[in-house]
């Protein structure tokens, strides 16, 4: 078995902070190679050192047996190396052919008279999304499809590329639990035919079955890499922490009142919600549950105000909400984290403290022609990003794009404490970060609770909705199927709830189906 891929040493560090320091890992043809780590951990410099993105500071790359040193990432793309990131790479106003040849399309003719050939286009794109089970035309422009259906194309992408090498980069965050299993059949697939793969994921268990070999960075170094027999999910993260994580969870430390900050009532939107009513509590944390295509996330944009709805009313501290406007909503102290940092909750190429104090500027306003107070603004963005642990380089300078996901994930979370919110909306909010990252969000949702605010959790994993949540309220088509106080609790009846349709009949109050 020969190896496709080793790194020697390889070093790089970004505004004086070492990102990647004197890593050495390798893959085989027909492996999987598991890489995981926390937030931070380098995995995501080192992935882009491969790519040509960034060029190592010291070090060396071997692939394939000769030395491999890419200038950028056409020159990765040259050497059959495919990256299936998390944060898709599509050109969503192309259709799925024209992304799939974006490097190079088919022609017939030749010199001047040289043309498209449409014809192989989309025989060849429709070949290769038969290969991981997308029944779509070839034609169809990416942003009417669904995130899971984008990041299938983008693997489909890879397929064509017949690539040596492909690098997964969290590829199953938008994915379906069956969408994730026939991800995983075309990725045993590939290694049955030899290819060599590097597989970098949040979810343990996932990584451990799948695997060959792990390797496991810390703070920018490489722990152990060891064949994946090796490993238990519980050392797993002690080697990723440094630490044994006791408990996945952190205790509740406070409990629900009974002042309504939140309530919804038969808030309808044709096609997308119907008759949803429920309420949140002072100090209570609401898990909002729901296949994908439920209408979670349609939902909260509603209660935030960016999207609009036909019928019904939002009341928040006893005020209907009128109209719709995110302004409107800051306002009346909502808060909404969504689900898509990168181009909804950051501005990425501007810095972290400017980011941070975003909605809040206006508090600091001073002296009649409204001056932003400088000084002051930096010490409370200081005080928050603190209080958060978040790791980066000097606040003022270093841009959101550069931190990693984890710690982007907690700037979009540090601007809304910043806020003082009283109703503080979570979609997905650990989607894309390790477990180490995932216990101080956690944590966060605790005392958000704990200093009387009502939280309402949106969450495609079940597991962290039990572990947190006072109330899991259960979404179905647009709809209410479900509604579980903590007692209530069991894994198999919530799904069973998420599954129901309409057709089965729903009980007309939202409560405990069994």
């Amino acid at each position: 078995m020969s190896t496709v891929l080793e790194t020697q040493g390889l070093c790089k560090s970004f505004f004086g902070i070492a990102a990647v320091q004197d890593v050495s890992i390798r893959v085989d043809e027909g492996q999987i190679l598991g890489l995981i780590g926390q937030n931070g951990a380098g995995k995501s410099t080192l992935m882009n050192l491969i790519g040509g993105v960034v060029q190592p500071d010291s070090g060396q790359m071997i692939y394939q047996g000769k030395p491999y040193s890419p200038r950028g990432p056409a020159d990765a793309t040259a050497a059959r190396i495919a990256f299936i990131h998390q944060e898709l790479n599509l050109f969503t106003n192309l259709s799925i052919a024209e992304n799939v040849f974006i490097e190079a399309f088919p022609t017939i003719g030749r010199g001047p008279f040289r043309v498209i050939d449409r014809a192989a286009v989309r025989r060849k794109t429709k070949e290769v999304l038969e290969a991981v089970g997308l029944d779509l035309s070839p034609d169809m422009q990416v942003d009417r499809m669904s995130p899971g259906e984008r990041q299938l194309a983008e693997i489909a992408k890879a397929l064509y590329l017949d690539a040596s090498l492909l690098i997964l980069d969290e590829p199953t965050t938008s994915l379906t639990s069956r969408e994730t299993e026939k991800l995983f059949e075309i990725m045993r697939r590939l290694r049955e035919r030899g290819k060599a793969l590097i597989y970098i994921s949040h979810i343990l268990p996932d990584v451990l079955s799948l695997s060959d070999s792990i390797a496991i960075m810390r703070d920018g170094r490489l722990v152990t890499q060891e064949s994946s027999d090796k490993f238990t999910v519980d050392r797993m993260i002690a080697l990723m922490v440094g630490r044994s994580i006791e408990q996945l969870y952190p205790p509740r430390t406070a409990a629900p009142s009974h002042e309504t900050l939140l309530e919804l009532k038969g808030v309808s939107a044709r096609g997308i919600v119907e008759n949803v009513n429920f309420t949140v509590k002072r100090g209570e944390v609401v898990g909002l549950f729901g296949l994908m295509g439920s209408g979670r996330t349609e939902l909260a944009r509603m209660v935030f105000g960016l999207d609009s709805f036909e019928k019904g009313e939002i009341v928040v501290n006893d005020r209907k909400l009128e109209g719709t406007s995110a302004r409107r909503s800051i306002r009346n102290n909502v808060a909404f984290v969504t689900e898509n940092r990168r181009e909804e909750g950051l501005l990425m190429n501007i810095n972290i403290a400017d980011n941070i104090a975003l909605v809040s500027l206006p508090s600091f306003a001073r002296t009649p022609v409204q001056v932003i107070s400088q000084p002051e603004l930096v010490s409370s963005v200081e005080r928050v990003a603190d209080a958060l642990q978040l790791k980066s380089g000097n606040i003022v300078t270093q841009p959101a794009k550069a931190l990693s996901g984890g710690n982007q994930q907690k700037v979009v979370v540090a601007k809304w404490l910043l806020s003082s919110p009283t109703v503080f909306i979570m979609d997905e909010p650990t989607r894309g970060i390790d477990v180490g990252a995932k216990y101080e969000i956690y944590n966060i949702i605790d005392q958000l609770a704990a200093n009387g605010s009502g939280v309402l959790f949106i969450s495609s994993e079940l597991e962290e909705l039990m572990g947190m949540c006072d109330r899991i309220l259960v979404m179905s088509r647009g709809e209410i199927f479900g509604e579980f106080t903590r007692v209530q609790f069991d894994q198999e009846v919530i799904l069973r709830a998420a599954f129901r349709e309409t057709a089965n009949g729903k009980n007309g109050n939202g409560s405990h189906l069994s």
